[in-house]
């Protein structure tokens, strides 16, 4: 005859703490744990700024959108210069992203800690993240920012 087994305080505290490994485990493999929090702002009937969204999303940030139809005070409140303004705006961490800057750009930019207000792309260059659909590409600047001050950031 099989012996009774019986559930005992000590396995249910064992039980718990390789759950919750496993659930700890799982969070720490998640894609998004590691990933680099945005908020971008956008009218939430342009196409090119849902297009820089999943742009940025395949290069691994976790994107919070907030959909907005004035994005222009946004700019003014963050201070990005006016020659600068496009069809959205974003923050991550301290620093603001104007434009269809490339999600590279971004990642160079947080690597680097730079002493900049942020780094924007102004209008919208045929050939940019977000504005890639069509065979037409132009160059464009990616220009860093600070105050009213700008230089280039990169050059694609």
């Amino acid at each position: 005859m099989a012996k009774a087994f019986k559930i005992t305080q000590s396995h249910v505290l064992a039980i718990a703490s390789v759950l919750a490994a496993i659930a700890i485990t799982g969070v720490m493999l998640s894609p998004k744990a590691h990933a680099t929090p945005i908020t971008v702002y956008k009218s939430p009937t342009c196409n090119c700024c849902d297009l820089w969204v999943r742009h940025l999303e395949s290069d691994g940030f976790d994107v919070t959108v907030n959909n907005t139809s004035d994005t222009a005070n946004i700019k003014q409140e963050l201070g990005v210069p006016r020659q600068l303004y496009s069809c959205h705006t974003a923050t991550m961490g301290d620093y603001v992203i104007e434009g269809h800057v490339p999600a590279s750009d971004i990642m160079t930019l947080k690597a680097d800690q730079l002493k900049i207000e942020g780094i924007g792309v102004g209008g919208m260059p045929m050939g940019s993240p977000g504005m890639d659909s069509g065979p037409a590409k132009e160059p464009y600047n990616v220009l860093a920012f600070r105050g009213l001050q700008t230089k280039i950031f990169s050059a694609h």
